[in-house]
């Protein structure tokens, strides 16, 4: 703010963000600050053109998302102001007219918002309480720049983007950065559940939701599971909302069958399902969808999946992404969002069911973790475990690896620690090993996930079992983090929009009032919510093992893999940058290679972060200068 702003820059802006919006444009300019919007039109397709100007003319809105539950706020307005469209963002902005900060918890859907206020010249950015759709701002220059996407931000003229090695500590450790940080030391996100202002008196951050769990006991099994098939319903039939065909990604697993099975009784018309197919694969899942969208009477559509070379497909799925990713799952879904973006423009997704209603295997590992914690703690921590000699069979090497894993875990203090480990994609000795010496005892050494824990769960829940404590970490840091950013990425990528009927912070809200044996029951995972919609389905349809949404790389890159990922890293520069340790990382390719140790993991972020390397950074950034801070 305080220097002129012309439509030249974020018409640039927005040009890098022609695939979240390629059917309009807008900006608006008033002195010195300036925003515009690419448009992927889903309601009112005609005259839903932002930015959008209240009734009053004092504010102007740009957002990105969708609000679903925006007919009942306009009949909760009265019919005032009078709106000009049907669009949902224009009742957006009369909410928050009308109601302030407190309007933000009566929306549901996603958003990512920004609201300009001509009269006092303050900036509101609101993003949606779970974090499906991402915002990104930077502050430089004396003034303040914001985006769906980092890539936007990097077109500002004067601004610079320097790698934070806290970002690079996260990538390994997690396959992702930790939000609110950004692989850039001047980018940052604006928190799910928060506000950023902006204006004459500084920045100023709230916090206007987070996940509570609040379990409910004396409830009868049979009115959580009635519970449960009407809120699905409900919640799906407002994300339905739509003046463009909404069609469903389908898996064999219970979310998807639950939000598939509530649209095809809501829809006067075949609702078409999607289905990513890997042809003689083990994981694939077509025959068991397709028995399932007979059942209920879907238009089902099967993608196959052919396999490309690593080097064709592997930069291409890094591409769509701001940020290093290392979730396989990331490229199915890029796939699958290519194939289905040529049928629909709107799909509905059953991300967040794992979270809310313990379907990991993480979650059980965990609770078995917490079990045996006492007798591990007694035999010493059994360390004579993870000093076991490398064995000649490939096999006996990687149930070494699980057992040591497994009490490692099992000598962790709470859930919340045993979240971080969970999700952790690298041993503490691996890390040693593939970082620089410096850069190893600067950034990693000093983070246990005890340390993690205290950073993220300040402000810890009192009474909380450590399955609800794993939970929690499960929906604010890993969700936003890693599961929605893939998301918004793969589906963003073809102009696809995808929306999540779990996510409703309201439906949330009511999810983690579930006492967890209601969730996870002997050994089995969202048991209400099987129960709920196993009358809907084919018989024995939810009994089936778990296959999870991921890329068979094993059949895949079997050899090749490793040969590009090897050439990804040795032509990405990455090597004289001070993070790695450049024989550190050969004997990694090596012991993988010869079944020492199974990498797989490691060596996919590796090539994924080569590629991003190559990618994302054309324009010149430069590598700080080592800080002694590590939060």
């Amino acid at each position: 703010m305080g220097r002129p702003v012309t439509r030249e820059i974020f018409s640039r802006q927005c040009d890098r963000l022609l695939r979240r919006g390629p059917d309009d444009f807008g900006y608006l300019i008033d002195g010195d600050f300036g925003f515009g919007m690419r448009r992927l039109s889903i309601i009112d397709v005609e005259r839903g053109r932002q930015p959008i100007r209240s009734a009053d003319g004092r504010y102007s809105i740009v957002c990105n998302g969708e609000i679903v539950n925006h007919l009942d706020l306009r009949r909760e307005l009265g019919g005032k102001p009078a709106f000009r469209t049907r669009s949902d963002i224009e009742t957006l902005l009369a909410a928050y007219v009308k109601w302030g900060h407190e309007a933000w918890l009566r929306l549901e859907g996603m958003y990512a918002a920004a609201i300009w206020d001509h009269l006092t010249k303050t900036l509101t950015l609101a993003r949606d309480p779970l974090g499906i759709k991402p915002l990104f701002f930077s502050e430089q220059l004396g003034g303040l720049a914001f985006a769906s996407e980092i890539s936007a931000l990097r077109v500002v003229p004067g601004f610079q983007f320097d790698v934070d090695e806290r970002g690079i500590r996260d990538f390994f450790r997690f396959g992702h950065v930790l939000g609110p940080r950004s692989i850039f030391r001047q980018v940052r996100a604006v928190p799910p559940g928060h506000v950023v202002t902006v204006g004459a008196l500084g920045t100023a951050t709230r916090c206007f939701w987070k996940p509570q769990m609040r379990p409910q006991a004396g409830r009868s099994d049979r009115d959580w599971i009635e519970e449960t098939r009407h809120r699905v319903r409900a919640t799906v039939e407002k994300h339905m909302l739509s003046d463009v065909p909404v069609g469903v990604f389908l898996s064999s697993g219970v979310d998807s069958s639950a939000i598939a099975a509530s649209m095809a009784t809501i829809s006067t018309h075949p609702v078409k399902a999607f289905t990513a197919g890997f042809p003689g694969s083990k994981i694939d899942e077509t025959a068991a969808a397709s028995e399932i969208a007979r059942h209920i009477g879907l238009e089902h559509v099967v993608l196959p999946i052919v396999p490309e070379t690593a080097a064709e497909v592997l930069p291409a799925v890094q591409r769509s992404f701001d940020e290093p990713t290392a979730a396989n799952s990331a490229i199915p879904l890029w796939y699958l969002s290519r194939s289905a973006s040529q049928h629909v423009k709107v799909v509905l997704c059953g991300e967040g069911g794992d979270e809310l209603f313990l379907g990991y295997n993480r979650q059980r590992w965990a609770r078995r973790m917490a079990r045996w914690s006492t007798l591990v703690h007694a035999l010493g921590g059994l360390e004579f475990v993870g000093e076991i000699p490398d064995l000649p069979s490939r096999q006996l090497n990687y149930l070494r690896d699980h057992a040591d894993r497994f009490r490692r875990g099992a000598m962790l203090t709470n859930g919340y620690e045993r979240f971080f480990a969970a999700v952790t994609i690298t041993s503490d000795d691996v890390r040693k090993h593939i970082y620089d010496p410096e850069f190893y005892h600067l950034w990693d050494e000093p983070m246990s996930e005890a340390t993690f824990a205290a950073t993220y769960f300040t402000a810890k829940q009192q009474g909380l079992s450590e399955l609800e404590q794993l939970a929690l970490g499960d929906i604010a840091v890993h969700m936003p983090a890693s599961l929605l950013q893939r998301l918004d990425r793969s589906t963003m990528a073809w102009s696809l929009e995808a929306r999540v009927p779990f996510l409703s912070h309201q439906f949330v809200d009511w999810a983690l009032t579930m006492p967890t044996d209601m969730k996870l029951r002997g050994g089995v995972g969202k048991y209400a919510l099987r129960r709920a919609f196993e009358p809907l389905l084919p018989d024995g349809a939810l009994h089936r093992r778990k296959l999870g949404f991921q890329m068979p790389l094993a059949d895949w890159f079997v050899g090749s893999f490793n040969d590009f990922a090897r050439d990804a890293w040795q032509s990405s520069g990455l090597a004289s940058e001070g993070f790695l340790d450049a024989r550190g990382i050969e004997r990694t390719f090596e012991e993988h290679r010869k079944g020492i140790r199974n990498h797989g993991r490691l060596l996919y972020a590796i090539a994924m972060l080569s590629c991003w390397w190559r990618e994302q950074l054309p324009v010149p950034v430069t590598i700080p200068a080592r800080e002694r801070q590590i939060a």
